[in-house]
């Protein structure tokens, strides 16, 4: 259950780092914004997990190595601007991949016709704080290039095809390019010219390489489920 490993890991990862937000959000409105789709994510990180084995070990006690997320959702949330970015290039790409799944015969039906409704949501939160901070004042529109400038190098892995995940994977990156680059023009913006994969780029967390601050990420995870191992509440 490769497919399912590495979309629950994605869903993971990035439910935590949303969750990093909370107590920290710009505003009230942001934090439960925030907090509720980090709440979706690991719904649906808890589901696709569980097609693979027990889920709190799968989450607590692996080892960096063993975690199958693309190196996209692993990345620290910076300012709200960046973390924004990081949510459009994502929820667009989750929500073009549920599509595809719900329509399709395959384990992920149920959860992807379920989860599509969540991703659209979650889609349509970052297009419009992409809107807003785009084409608002010149601090805001600077962070939010900065933002998507300083991602774009992620997002060449977020596109390839993952083992057991039988869809068109290239109708599914022409459409992510198309959307992505439709909210980013509207917002005053324009996406990065260069290159999403290659020798230069990001884009081995599928096969188990993680960047600096996945380390640090994982380590405050798990670190109560290792110092209390058993326990029970």
């Amino acid at each position: 259950m490769a497919g399912a490993l590495a979309l629950g890991d994605d869903a993971l990862v990035l439910s935590h780092r949303l969750g990093e937000w909370a107590g920290h959000a710009p505003v009230l409105e942001e934090e439960v914004a925030l907090a509720n789709i980090a709440l979706d994510l690991l719904g649906q990180a808890r589901v696709l997990l569980s097609l693979v084995g027990d889920e709190d070990e799968l989450a607590y006690l692996r080892e960096e190595r063993a975690f199958r997320n693309t190196q996209l959702v692993e990345q620290e949330n910076g300012d709200f601007a960046r973390t924004i970015a990081r949510q459009l290039y994502f929820s667009v790409y989750q929500r073009l991949l549920y599509e595809r799944l719900a329509a399709g015969e395959s384990c992920f039906q149920a959860l992807a016709a379920k989860a599509v409704k969540e991703v659209a949501y979650h889609q349509d939160h970052a297009e419009q704080w992409t809107l807003r901070l785009g084409d608002g004042t010149e601090e805001s529109h600077r962070r939010m290039r900065e933002g998507l400038d300083g991602l774009w190098r992620f997002t060449g892995e977020l596109l390839q095809p993952v083992e057991g995940i039988d869809i068109d994977w290239q109708g599914l990156a022409d459409d992510w390019l198309a959307s992505v680059t439709d909210v980013v023009v509207r917002a005053g913006l324009s996406l990065p010219t260069g290159p999403r994969s290659g020798a230069w780029t990001a884009g081995a967390g599928r096969q188990g390489l993680h960047t600096e601050p996945f380390g640090r990420m994982i380590a405050e995870m798990q670190h109560l489920h290792r110092s209390h191992p058993g326990a029970s509440w």
